[in-house]
């Protein structure tokens, strides 16, 4: 199967934080990125602004840039691989960080596997494995488990199953959260952990603000948030 499409599906990781440019990105990405004329994104205005800021030669206006969000029905994905059916590669790019991760995107790269198209994965920042790098929690046993039901019982409901999954598993746990909800996952943490696991944020990551900071429920409980208001964030905890 892999091959029967003339074009490549190229998955392009972008900086984490606003105003990010090419010092985030590794050259051989840089150099992919700047050969693609075609693109698939959430977000065309934003998508271009990363582009300017990472060297696209451009025109901007010029590149065919298509749209995937949360929105785009399934019916709608196939035109969407069009470009690589004509032969062009076609480059997919997440709102920050890796595409297809915790991102819309993943839909398409499903499809473009079951049309044979060649998928190909640049090196570039993720949020998630950054964080746990940087939090000294279990490295080689860990789990994302994305966003967290809204709803306060079912939330407090799902922190504490995942909590007594870390224990049994000695296992990390990943979260996110959209930003502005972070400080309302923050205090639902601190309630409904136990006072000795291991808690983490880490938030602003690659940026000038960056902040990484670890320790037990206890403590946290008795200081103030470790990240600003609406700042991107990744939470870890270990039982």
């Amino acid at each position: 199967m892999n091959g029967a499409v003339p074009g490549r599906l190229v998955l392009v990781p972008v900086p984490l934080t606003e105003g990010g440019g090419a010092s985030a990105l590794p050259e051989v990405t840089l150099a992919a990125l700047h050969e693609l004329r075609h693109f698939v994104v959430e977000n065309a205005k934003t998508a271009r602004r990363v582009l300017k800021a990472c060297g696209h030669p451009g025109p901007l206006q010029s590149l065919d840039m298509a749209v995937l969000d949360e929105h785009t029905p399934e019916g709608g994905l196939p035109a969407l691989l069009a470009p690589l059916r004509a032969g062009a590669d076609l480059g997919l790019m997440s709102e920050a960080g890796c595409p297809a991760v915790a991102d819309p995107g993943a839909r398409l790269v499903r499809l473009a596997h079951a049309e044979g198209v060649r998928v190909v994965p640049l090196p570039g920042p993720s949020a998630l494995l950054l964080a746990l790098m940087a939090s000294g929690l279990e490295g080689q046993r860990f789990a994302f488990q994305g966003y967290l039901p809204v709803e306060a019982g079912a939330r407090r409901e799902r922190i504490r199953s995942l909590e007594q999954r870390s224990r049994r598993e000695r296992e990390t746990q990943i979260l996110i959260e959209t930003p502005y909800r972070n400080a309302t996952l923050w205090a639902a943490l601190l309630d409904a952990l136990e006072p000795g696991t291991l808690l983490c944020a880490a938030s602003a990551l690659t940026g000038p603000a960056e902040t990484v900071r670890t320790a037990g429920v206890a403590a946290w409980r008795k200081s103030e948030a470790p990240f600003r208001e609406r700042e991107p964030c990744v939470f870890l905890f270990l039982a």
